[in-house]
């Protein structure tokens, strides 16, 4: 297939960069990077293009990535390429589809570690967190309520390919993801939901997080909804000090995160809530 104008494809694929309604009917979005691409690809996402720049040599990766992706080769005009990528050099770009927003994606057992993201405004900070999930070794992320886009461009780049490691999950409310974790409590699974704020009465270090746990972040200026406050077992807060007064919204669950990781490596004894 070749690209040589702005037809029909192309302007439906330049529409995936900007417009979050126009990615959900399509079910597709745009990544680039070697890195996220790679992931994608190893992690069997549905690849269904692979657009790259017309009469231009190809790298060894781009090549492998034609061959063994099994998504449709596009030849595009090198200017129209550079008016989809973000920077001038592009080699390729892959149209992805976008996975379904099921709850059944978390892989639920003692080990779970899920990270609720409520509300956020920022798509950089989705794609930050979902990076430190994946460092931290988390299960999966879950973003809710009215929120930016995890599939937004600026929330893929910022993931650096973590999007394509763990479930990402759009949920509308906390509802739909306590009725989750409330039949994981049927069947016998003790998850708690552990809340972060400011001025919660326990420290995280504090706190038992080497159990099934599903810690909420919330929205980067309001906080917690008072939903999320209602549902969360525990609250938990991270003590700051100099002339901070909050951490951002991304950085503070990235610190859950590695609390989380530390206490699973070698639990320590005497911790709240056991």
């Amino acid at each position: 297939m070749r690209v040589s104008t702005r037809n029909a494809s192309f302007q439906q694929w330049q529409a995936l960069l900007t417009n979050r309604n126009k990615r959900q009917r399509a079910g597709e979005f745009l990544v680039q990077g070697v890195r996220p691409i790679t992931l994608a690809v190893e992690n069997g996402w549905t690849v269904s293009s692979l657009i790259y720049p017309d009469r231009q040599g190809l790298s060894a990766w781009a090549r492998e990535m034609l061959e063994f992706s099994g998504a449709t080769p596009v030849a595009m005009s090198p200017d129209l390429v550079a008016e989809l990528g973000d920077k001038e050099s592009v080699e390729l770009i892959a149209v992805v589809a976008l996975p379904e927003d099921s709850l059944d994606r978390v892989p639920a057992g003692p080990h779970l570690l899920t990270v609720v993201f409520d509300r956020p405004t920022t798509p950089g900070n989705i794609g930050t967190l979902i990076r430190s999930a994946d460092a931290f070794g988390a299960s999966a992320v879950i973003v809710t309520g009215h929120a930016a886009d995890p599939y937004d461009p600026k929330a893929v780049r910022a993931s650096t390919g973590s999007l394509f490691a763990l479930p990402v999950i759009r949920a509308d409310s906390h509802h739909q993801v306590a009725e989750w974790v409330a039949g994981l409590r049927a069947g016998g699974l003790p998850v708690k939901i552990v809340g972060t704020d400011e001025h919660a009465a326990t420290d995280v270090a504090d706190y038992d997080l080497t159990g099934p746990r599903v810690v909420v972040t919330g929205n980067e200026t309001h906080g917690l909804s008072t939903g999320w406050r209602e549902a969360s077992d525990d609250m938990v807060r991270i003590p700051i000090t100099g002339a901070a007064t909050s951490l951002n919204a991304a950085t503070a669950a990235t610190v859950v995160l590695y609390e989380a990781t530390r206490q699973r490596a070698r639990p320590s004894p005497g911790l709240a809530n056991q």
